[in-house]
């Protein structure tokens, strides 16, 4: 049953970072498909912000290969402990990060010059993705 359980929670840790990253990906590249047709001329911004949200999926995936070596018949019900502490904080992560970066998309396509700034407010819900991953390979 350990077993089980411990390759639940690397299967969640895997699977909610990835879903979170293609979420915020996906609301920021939304926002930048419309920024697009009012100003193409700052694309490179646009591009840039909407690839931040791909780094939980990332973190989901490191977390993941550090895990393997486990020894699941013992470590089951810790490793579905942290498999859901990791995926669930880069899930909300990922999608809170692509809400931001696309406001930031809309106030750049509108004249404003905010791209610092809004990676700047992007890079504090990325913050507890990380704090997340370390704990994860502290345990």
């Amino acid at each position: 049953m350990n077993e089980i359980l411990g390759y639940l929670g690397l299967g969640m840790m895997l699977a909610l970072a990835g879903i979170g990253s293609c979420f915020g990906t996906t609301i920021a590249g939304s926002a930048a498909e419309g920024a697009l047709k009012k100003d193409p001329s700052k694309s490179a911004s646009y591009m840039i912000l909407s690839a931040l949200p791909a780094t939980q999926g990332l973190y989901g995936f490191v977390a993941f290969l550090m895990s393997m070596g486990r020894d699941f018949n013992t470590d089951g019900p810790l490793m579905l402990g942290i498999g859901l502490g990791v995926g669930l904080v880069c899930l909300f992560s990922a999608i809170r990060q692509g809400q931001i970066c696309a406001n930031g998309i809309v106030g750049i396509s509108q004249g404003h010059d905010v791209q610092t700034n809004t990676m700047i407010y992007a890079a504090l819900p990325e913050f507890y993705a990380i704090l997340a991953l370390v704990a994860a390979l502290m345990v």
